[in-house]
C-alpha cells in the first residue's frame, strides 16, 4: 500500500499497518472513557494509533456488534507525512502548496456510494445513541461526536464547505452542534435562519485523511479541493438520500444527515477543548437527523478532543504554511518551522540553518506572532536542534538560553480568547526566546551526538 493508493479509511489504514503504525486492540473496550484514555496514551507516548476491535457501552456481554473503533489517525508528523505521501520535513511545504487555490481539484460526483446499502430513513427508527459515539475525558457534558466532517451549502451562494463542529447526543434523532461564530457554516445557517429556513448539512464519519486534513482548514472555497490538490485526483462525492448536499465523500464509514433548524438552540457542554481545559456549555443550534447511512462492517472513527490529533487538525496543518511566510519573509535563513500539538497551538518552533547576525532570532519572533493571533511563545533554535523531539527543545533551552538576554516579551498583544493565561479579550504577554547557540559570548566545544543503529542486531 502506498499513500498515492490512499482513498478512503481503509486503505489508509492498510498503510499504516504496513509501516507499524497501527495496532489492533482485540479485547473488549468500553466507549466511555476507556477507549479515549487509551488513544491518548497512545498518542503521549508516540505509539501506533489503535483500532478497537470489541467496543461495549455498559456491559461487555453486549458489544456493538459488527462495529469497529479508531482514533488518532493524525496524532503525530510520522502519521501525517503518510497521509499526505510526503517526507516528516516536507509536511509544511506540501499543506502550502494544497492551500495554494491555483493547485486545486474539484471533486467529482457519483451515483452510489457504499454507506448508502445501509439506510434508514424512518423517524420512528431512527436513534443515534444505538451508534458507538464515544464519551471521552471525565469531565465532558456526554457522549459527543468529534471526528465527524459536517458538510454543508450556503443556501444563497451555493459555495460548499467542509468543518469540525463537536455534536452532543441530547435525543433519538438530536444532536446539539456546536458552531463557531465566525465559520463558513454559521453564515450558512445565518442565512437560512434570516429566510425561517432549515439548512441541510450531512456528517460523515470514518474517512481518507486527505478529507480529514482538508476539513481543518480556513478555505476560500469549498475545500474538498484541498483533498483533491493532496491526492493528486478528484476525491469521489455523492448526493444525500434527504438533503439537499451534493458534495458528501461517496467512501464514508457512516453518514448522518439532517437539518440544522431555524431559532432553535440547546444547551451542549462541557467537552475537552484544544486549550487543554474543558470548554463551557454553550446554548447551540439543533441537528435534527432524518437519515443514517453506514458502510457493511463500519468502522467508527472519533478524535480525542483535547489532545494531539485534536491539535495537530485544528491548530497545527492549517497554520506551519502561514507561520513559514511570515518567518521567511523577516529571515531567508530560516530552515523550518513547527507548532507542537503538545502545546496546543500557542508555541512555534523556528529552526535556522544559519544566523547571521545577533538580532535575526527577535526579528524571526517578531514575525511569527504577526503570523497568528495564537502564537504567544516563539523559540528560535539552530539547524541542529530537531524541532519534533521535545526533549531536544527542552536541552537547547537549557543550555543555549541566558533568560537575562535571550527573552523578550511583548506586553498587552492580541492572542485567542480561550488562551487560558490571557484575559477574556485574549489579551496578553508574548515571549520571544533565542535559543541558537553562538551568540559571542564564549567558544564552545562542538555537541555530542551518536549515530543510530539497528538495535535488534544487538538485543535479540
Amino acid at each position: 500500500m502506498r499513500p498515492a493508493d490512499v482513498y478512503d479509511l481503509r486503505s489508509y489504514l492498510a498503510l499504516l499497518e504496513a509501516h507499524g503504525q497501527l495496532v489492533r486492540v482485540r479485547q473488549p473496550v468500553s466507549i466511555i472513557h476507556e477507549a479515549a484514555n487509551v488513544g491518548a496514551t497512545c498518542e503521549r507516548l508516540q505509539q501506533p494509533a489503535p483500532l478497537f476491535e470489541c467496543i461495549y457501552e455498559d456491559d461487555p456481554a453486549r458489544p456493538f456488534e459488527g462495529w469497529r473503533l479508531f482514533s488518532s489517525a493524525l496524532a503525530h508528523p510520522e502519521r501525517v507525512a503518510l497521509a499526505l505521501g510526503c517526507a516528516k520535513s516536507e509536511i509544511t511545504a506540501t499543506m502550502a502548496r494544497v492551500l495554494d487555490p491555483a493547485n486545486a481539484v474539484p471533486p467529482v460526483r457519483v451515483n452510489d456510494a457504499p454507506w448508502k446499502r445501509n439506510v434508514i430513513t424512518d423517524p420512528d427508527k431512527i436513534d443515534v445513541r444505538t451508534l458507538p459515539i464515544p464519551k471521552h475525558a471525565m469531565g465532558d457534558g456526554g457522549r459527543f461526536i468529534t471526528g465527524g466532517v459536517v458538510i454543508s451549502k450556503h443556501p444563497e451562494t451555493g459555495i460548499g464547505n467542509l468543518s469540525y463542529n463537536r455534536m452532543e447526543i441530547l435525543g433519538p434523532r438530536t444532536l446539539g452542534m456546536n458552531i463557531n461564530q465566525w465559520r463558513d457554516l454559521q453564515r450558512a445557517h445565518a442565512a437560512a435562519e434570516a429566510k425561517g429556513e432549515r439548512l441541510g448539512v450531512a456528517v460523515a464519519i470514518g474517512l481518507d485523511p486527505a478529507i480529514m486534513i482538508a476539513a481543518g482548514c480556513k478555505y476560500e472555497g469549498d475545500e474538498t479541493n484541498i483533498a483533491g490538490a493532496i491526492r493528486g485526483r478528484p476525491v469521489e462525492v455523492t448526493r444525500g438520500i434527504t438533503v439537499d448536499v451534493d458534495t458528501i465523500p461517496a467512501h464514508a464509514e457512516l453518514v448522518l444527515e439532517g437539518y440544522l433548524l431555524p431559532n432553535a438552540r440547546r444547551r451542549e457542554g462541557p467537552l475537552a477543548e484544544f486549550h487543554g481545559y474543558y470548554g463551557e456549555p454553550w446554548e447551540s443550534p439543533v441537528f435534527e437527523v432524518t437519515a443514517i447511512g453506514w458502510r457493511d462492517a463500519p468502522i467508527y472513527q472519533t478524535i480525542v478532543p483535547g489532545w494531539h490529533e485534536h491539535i495537530y487538525i485544528g491548530n497545527v496543518l492549517p497554520r506551519e504554511p502561514l507561520l513559514m511566510r511570515f518567518v521567511s519573509h523577516a529571515s531567508k535563513n530560516v530552515r523550518a518551522v513547527h507548532i507542537p500539538p503538545y502545546t496546543n497551538g500557542f508555541l512555534v518552533v523556528v529552526q535556522l540553518a544559519k544566523k547571521t547576525n545577533m538580532g535575526e532570532p527577535r526579528n524571526i519572533a517578531l514575525a511569527a506572532f504577526a503570523a497568528h493571533p495564537n502564537f504567544r511563545v516563539c523559540v528560535v533554535v539552530d539547524g541542529d536542534v530537531d524541532i519534533y523531539d521535545p526533549s531536544d527543545l527542552l536541552w537547547a533551552l537549557t543550555t543555549r538560553v541566558d533568560w537575562g538576554q535571550d527573552v523578550f516579551t511583548v506586553p498587552r498583544a492580541q492572542g485567542h480568547e480561550m488562551d487560558p493565561a490571557n484575559d477574556s479579550k485574549g489579551i496578553g504577554t508574548k515571549i520571544g526566546i533565542d535559543a541558537t547557540f553562538d551568540k559571542g559570548r564564549r567558544p564552545y566545544g562542538q555537541r555530542v551526538s551518536y549515530p543510530l543503529v539497528e538495535l535488534a542486531k544487538y538485543l535479540a
